[in-house]
This record gives structure tokens, C-alpha cells and sequence, in this order.
């Protein structure tokens, strides 16, 4: 009796919970849906009843409807008003221009809270528009010279970051991913519709800042990856807009600023990165890694390569180095492993990019080749795929380019030979401390990629140090050492190879040899690729035996 009298009240406690999870569970629906109301949940339905497309496209006329539309439309409001007041408030008095900014985006912004209260996104975006226009007012009555009231320019950027903090509070305190979104994002895109300066510049950086707050803090990916692509592309409207420097002139201390501006641009953002990396996706922390990176390699690049073209080199290290320091910080930091190995990444592909700006003919044709190989005994070490693939391209590059660029030593080719042989054994000697072995798709494809490149990497070789008339010969001894090579490693791959290159052989001898060589070579050539077919076939031949 006892069993049954405790079973009856903990049943009442579990029905309680059951219905309080399904009251949340309706509330939520009805919190997160854009601009709707929720309606009730139907009833499930039958396995055997097909699934009507009707209501797919209405789903997707409602979604462009109400969530785009509605912010396309707060975008074309806000754009509007800011070109009013930066072209028509110059003709208001002095107090008439701060009350009339402020009153219209208190009213926007009330208005916003109005609608809020029936249709909660659909507000929230017209009250996020309210302090965006309040920012931009705040930043007109300093930078724009026909609406100019404050003329200090330390107490603009105060009266700046207090309305950044505000936006960044009142967001946070909403819990509105919304409202800090469209507000930030709105500040940054008023920034660049008139003539960007340093202030501007400034002003961006105070914006990204409270992005990134809500990045560290609430772990929102949308705002801050947004504020990311508007401050680089701010600054990219600074670099263009910039008066070309006249040749021979000194440079005014623009490269350094510009540069200043860059550094802190990507150092806020990759310490806002490593802030929390467990709680990232792959997809995000890429897209933060890449876009930060690319940002800061494209316009540093182009600022340097336009004021100091000498400098380019150095500028490029750095950018390794601070890709280099983002890994460290990563491995430091706990993160994921992909996000080291990103950084790790990128970085050696800024390397890569960086030898032409020093190194040409043979000497950028080895520095690729070296470079690709130091990237794949890093990847051995980490057992990254992306690391590895990176070293097969780069050193796939400097096999290319000492062809392209005609520079054909000896010494280059059996250096390629050597690097790609060695990408090739990275695949297959893994760390010792990793057990098991770990496997990635394509890993199959890198190593026979390596292997062609160090097989025809043998056959350039070959054929640049047989006399004219003995390249064929050449040719087939090549692939009798590849051979060779396939079996002691006991690789398919390398035989393959090995395959490949008798065919090459045999089609120069029967369309080149056949009409361009004395009778004796011909007769040498015939006869040491038929020995040489021969012991290969043999050799098959008694493999296959011992199989049996």
C-alpha cells in the first residue's frame, strides 16, 4: 500500500511538468516566429496521407514577405533619412538640426516599440532602425560639415561609444538578436554613405566592438560576421577614395594608419574568435577565420603594393605570422582542431603568395617547393587533410612554374622528385601517437597525386640530361625506376606511374623516333625497351605466381 500511495502524487507531479513544458513549448513558437503569430500545433498527420507542396510555397512567400521585405525596407527608410539630414538639415538652425535628428529617430524608434507588442520581429526591426538613425545623428553632428555642432573630435568619439554601449545594453537586455543586428548593421552602413576619414574609421571600429560583445557573449554568429564585411568594406572605401601618391613623393604617414587600422580590425576580431571557440560551428569559425584573414590580405597587400611596392614581402610575412600566432592561440585556447588548422592554412598559403614579391626564376621555383614540403611535414605532425592537400598544391605550383617560367636546372627537378616523394610518404607514415591512424576522404587521391608529380617530375629530368636522340631510352629507364620504386614500397600507385610512362615512351618512339632517328638509335631503342618490357612482364609474371 505504501508503493501506491508515494506512485499516485509523483504521477500528479509528472502530469504538472507535461503540461508546463507544452505551455513553454507554445510560447516559444510564438517568440521566434518572424512577424506571425503561432498557430496551433495540428494534429499529426496520417503516415499514409501524401505531403501538400501548397503550403511549402506559402511558407516561403510569408518568409520573403515579412522577414526580408522587412528589412530591405528599414534599410531603404534609414538610407533615405540619412541623405536628408546630410543634405538638407545644413539649412536649419543649429538647435532645430539636433532636435529635429533626435525627435525623428525617438519616433521611429517608439513606434517600433508600438508595434512590438502585436507583431514582436516586425517591430523590433523598426525599433533597431530608431537607434541606428540616433547613432547617425550622434555622428553627423561632429563629421558632417553642413549639419557640424560638436567640433571636438574627442567628444564625438565619447558621445559614440556611449551610444554604441547603449544600443549594445538595450539589445542585450531585449535579448534581441534583431535589434542589435539591424541597429549595428544600419550605423556601419550610414557610415559609408558620405565621404569616409579616419573618424570614420573610428566610428566602424566602435561598432565592430559591440558586435563582437554579442559574439563573446551570447555567441550570435549574424551580427558580428555582418559588422565584420561592413568595416572591412568601410576601410576599403577609405583605401579607393584615397588621392594616388604623386611618384616620387614621401608618403604622409597614410600606409601606417592604414595599416594601424587593419591590425586592430583583425586583431579584434580573432581575440573575439578565441573567446569561446568550443561553442562555435565549423561553418562559423571558418567563415570568421577566412573573412578576417582576407580582409586584412587583400587591402594591406593593396595599400603596400600602392605606397611602398618594396615592403610587400615583409608585409606578407607578417600576415603568416599573424595567421601562425591565431593557431597558437587556437591550440592554447582548447579550440576545436579545425580552427588551428585553419589558421595554420591560411597562413601557409599567404607564404606561398609571398615568394613573388621576393624570389624569381629558380630561387621562387625552390622556395614553392620548400615551402610545400615544410606544410606537409606540418601536416604529418597535426594529421591534417586540409594541410596536406594545401602542400600537394603549392608544391603541384612549383612543378608548374619551373616549366612556365623556363627555368629547367637539374638541381630544381630532382628537388621536386625528392618533395614529392616525401608528401607521398607523409601520407603513409603516420604519428606515432596517433592510434588509430586517422583516415579522411581523398586521401587516396593525394597520394596518387604526389606520386604522378613525382614520376613526371623524374621524367623531366630525365629528359633534360639524355642527349636529343636518347630521351626515349630515357624515358623507358624512368619508368623502369619507377617501377622499381612501386615495388619496394610495395604501392600500386607508383606502378601505375610506371604504367603512364611506358605509354609516353611508346608514343614518342612510334611518332617521334620512328621518322626523326639514325638506324643505330633506333635499333638501341627497340631493343632496351623491349628487354625493359620484358623483365617488367616478368616480374609480374612471378608475382602473380607467388600469389596463387
Amino acid at each position: 500500500m505504501n508503493a501506491e500511495q508515494e506512485e499516485g502524487p509523483l504521477r500528479e507531479r509528472v502530469q504538472r511538468l507535461e503540461q508546463l513544458v507544452t505551455s513553454l513549448e507554445a510560447r516559444l513558437q510564438q517568440l521566434e516566429a518572424p512577424g506571425l503569430r503561432a498557430l496551433p500545433t495540428p494534429p499529426p498527420a496520417e503516415a499514409s496521407a501524401p505531403v501538400p507542396e501548397a503550403p511549402a510555397r506559402a511558407d516561403l512567400e510569408a518568409h520573403l514577405g515579412t522577414y526580408w521585405l522587412s528589412r530591405l525596407g528599414i534599410v531603404a527608410l534609414i538610407t533615405g533619412i540619412a541623405y536628408l539630414i546630410t543634405y538638407r538639415f545644413g539649412e536649419l538652425g543649429l538647435l532645430v538640426r539636433v532636435v529635429l535628428g533626435y525627435a525623428l529617430s525617438a519616433g521611429l524608434g517608439a513606434f517600433g516599440l508600438w508595434l512590438s507588442r502585436r507583431y514582436l520581429l516586425f517591430g523590433r526591426i523598426v525599433f533597431g532602425g530608431g537607434l541606428a538613425l540616433a547613432y547617425f545623428v550622434t555622428y553627423a553632428l561632429h563629421f558632417i560639415p553642413s549639419v557640424r555642432v560638436i567640433d571636438s573630435q574627442v567628444l564625438a568619439l565619447v558621445l559614440l561609444a556611449a551610444f554604441v554601449i547603449g544600443i549594445v545594453v538595450t539589445a542585450q537586455r531585449m535579448h534581441s538578436e534583431t535589434v542589435a543586428g539591424i541597429a549595428l548593421f544600419l550605423g556601419l552602413h550610414t557610415g559609408m554613405l558620405s565621404d569616409v576619414t579616419a573618424f570614420t574609421l573610428l566610428s566602424t571600429t566602435l561598432l565592430a566592438m559591440g558586435a563582437l560583445f554579442f559574439l563573446v557573449k551570447n555567441r550570435w554568429v549574424i551580427v558580428p560576421l555582418s559588422s565584420l564585411v561592413s568595416v572591412y568594406s568601410t576601410h576599403t572605401l577609405w583605401a579607393v577614395r584615397a588621392p594616388s601618391l604623386v611618384p616620387g613623393a614621401p608618403d604622409d604617414g597614410r600606409l601606417l594608419l592604414s595599416l594601424a587600422f587593419l591590425a586592430l580590425y583583425f586583431l579584434l576580431f580573432a581575440v573575439a574568435l578565441l573567446a569561446r571557440p568550443r561553442e562555435l560551428s565549423v561553418r562559423a569559425g571558418l567563415a570568421f577565420a577566412g573573412l578576417n584573414w582576407g580582409g586584412l590580405l587583400a587591402l594591406g597587400a593593396y595599400e603596400v603594393e600602392t605606397r611602398s611596392p618594396s615592403n610587400l614581402f615583409l608585409f606578407l610575412l607578417a600576415v603568416a605570422l599573424a595567421q601562425g600566432a591565431g593557431a597558437l592561440g587556437a591550440r592554447w585556447r582548447q579550440a576545436p582542431a579545425f580552427l588551428s588548422h585553419a589558421f595554420l592554412a591560411l597562413g601557409a598559403i599567404t607564404l606561398a603568395l609571398a615568394m613573388p614579391a621576393h624570389f624569381s626564376g629558380r630561387a621562387l621555383v625552390v622556395s614553392w617547393l620548400v615551402t610545400g614540403t615544410c606544410v606537409g611535414l606540418v601536416a604529418r605532425a597535426l594529421a591534417s587533410p586540409a594541410l596536406r592537400g594545401l602542400s600537394v598544391a603549392i608544391l603541384l605550383v612549383g612543378l608548374g612554374a619551373s616549366q612556365l617560367t623556363a627555368v629547367s636546372a637539374s638541381g630544381v627537378l630532382a628537388a621536386a622528385f625528392a618533395c614529392f616523394l616525401l608528401a607521398e610518404r607523409l601520407g603513409v607514415l603516420r604519428p606515432a601517437w596517433l592510434s588509430p591512424p586517422v583516415a579522411f576522404r581523398g586521401h587516396g587521391l593525394l597520394q596518387a597525386v604526389c606520386a604522378a608529380g613525382a614520376g613526371l617530375s623524374l621524367l623531366w629530368l630525365t629528359g633534360q640530361e639524355m642527349p636529343a636522340g636518347l630521351v626515349t631510352l630515357g624515358w623507358a629507364v624512368t619508368a623502369l625506376g619507377l617501377f622499381a620504386v612501386g615495388f619496394a614500397f610495395r604501392e600500386r600507385r607508383y606502378r601505375f606511374v610506371g604504367l603512364a610512362g611506358l605509354a609516353l615512351t611508346l608514343g614518342r618512339l612510334l611518332l617521334v623516333d620512328l621518322s626523326r632517328l639514325p638506324t643505330d638509335q633506333r635499333v638501341i631503342t627497340f631493343i632496351l625497351l623491349g628487354v625493359i618490357l620484358l623483365l617488367i612482364s616478368y616480374t609480374y609474371t612471378r608475382l602473380k605466381d607467388r600469389k596463387a
